[in-house]
């Protein structure tokens, strides 16, 4: 038989990718990662808590928590049900918009529940993110009904900055110019990173004009601009109410035009989402805030405190609805065994049934939803 020569393995091929590249592909492929963002946001949270706490001490916290009243309790509560009513209408604005319509009590619900995820879990955008995959379970359009959230916490959130800015403006509070100035910068190079990325790369530039376009058409009637724009302007108002309210208690002395002031900072700092349950960034603006404008850093994080205190409770509601939720899906699991065990004989031999996935909102999830998301990507 002839001899063949032994193959000899191929010398490793040079790479010429450079340490600096390579650091650069590293840190975008963890800065991707779902898990890390969320380690990322958890953290920057703790790390502003704990600059506070190590600058100033625990009495503003313990004097924050030490003045919450049952008066204080009873006006968080009323001022969060109006803005929770307001915030589910601005949602069915949009959600119509984009063609997955629901019910104003479902809507409030959904939205209390989301509240209270968003408080109690890091992050606090988990809640949204569960009402937006748990609504388009149950109209089997996930993506839709993920637009049309992340629409209106962007809505809202853009009345809210306008709000803000026009009150400052109005009140002449010259100590936040500079702070309102860096935020538009950083805003408008936000929005000039999304436009360059969007002339750079033609898949995001599809993106971006395929969802521009979706938006275009959910806020086409200029009836729904009008009403998201007065939801939006309820919610907020509700929100500086509150903190106003926690001011009080606190005992802060000073005139209504600097407590909505310094009110209307802290809570455009408390929908920055890198926090933990809306604690964080929210603390370390209302410092500064209180302190520019003379009625001090540490009066300022005791309000912040006891605001945050009144905000937990005012969407405890939300407990309630997590609760009756759970009880449903497991009563509803219950009735699909059982009828699966009704309907099919008892065989030893036979395979046993899965359990048919429930909705944590409501009926049954008939399809996955990331399968459906994904096969609406394709079609559109």
């Amino acid at each position: 038989m002839p001899r063949h020569p032994p193959v000899l393995p191929s010398p490793p091929v040079a790479t010429t990718e450079t340490l600096p590249a390579r650091a650069a592909r590293r840190l975008r492929a963890a800065l991707a990662s779902r898990r890390t963002r969320a380690i990322l946001k958890v953290a920057v949270g703790v790390a502003l808590l704990a600059a506070v706490a190590a600058q100033t001490g625990a009495e503003p916290f313990i004097r924050g928590l030490a003045s919450i009243t049952p008066a204080a309790v009873v006006a968080a509560l009323v001022l969060a049900a109006i803005a929770t009513a307001a915030a589910a209408w601005r949602w069915r604005l949009v959600a119509s918009g984009y063609g997955v319509p629901l019910g104003q009590g479902q809507a409030v619900a959904a939205y209390y529940r989301s509240q209270f995820l968003n408080t109690v879990l890091p992050g606090g955008v988990v809640g949204d993110v569960h009402r937006a995959v748990a609504h388009g379970t149950r109209v089997l359009r996930v993506g839709d009904a993920s637009r049309a959230v992340a629409a209106e916490r962007a809505a809202g959130q853009t009345v809210q900055f306008v709000l803000t800015l026009g009150v400052l403006v109005s009140i002449g509070v010259s100590a936040y110019a500079r702070a309102v100035g860096v935020l538009m910068l950083g805003i408008l190079v936000a929005c000039a990173v999304v436009a360059v990325a969007a002339v750079l790369s033609a898949r995001a530039r599809r993106i971006v004009l395929r969802e521009l376009a979706r938006l275009r058409a959910a806020f086409a009637p200029r009836r729904t601009v009008v009403q998201v724009i007065a939801a939006s302007a309820v919610v907020v108002a509700c929100h500086v109410a509150t903190f106003v309210v926690a001011a009080v208690a606190v005992g802060v002395q000073a005139s209504p035009p600097r407590l909505v002031a310094v009110a209307v900072v802290a809570v455009l700092a408390a929908s920055i989402p890198f926090n933990v349950g809306g604690w964080g960034p929210r603390e370390t603006a209302a410092g500064w805030a209180f302190g520019a404008v003379g009625l001090g850093a540490t009066t300022g994080i005791a309000a912040s405190t006891a605001f945050g205190v009144l905000a937990m409770i005012a969407v405890a509601p939300g407990a309630a609805v997590v609760a009756a939720s759970a009880l449903r899906r497991r009563r509803e699991a219950g009735v699909v065994a059982a009828g699966g065990a009704a309907s099919v004989p008892a065989v030893p031999s036979a395979p046993s049934t899965s359990a048919v996935p429930v909705s944590l909102a409501g009926p049954v999830a008939l399809a996955d939803p990331v399968s459906l998301a994904a096969e609406e990507e394709r079609t559109t």
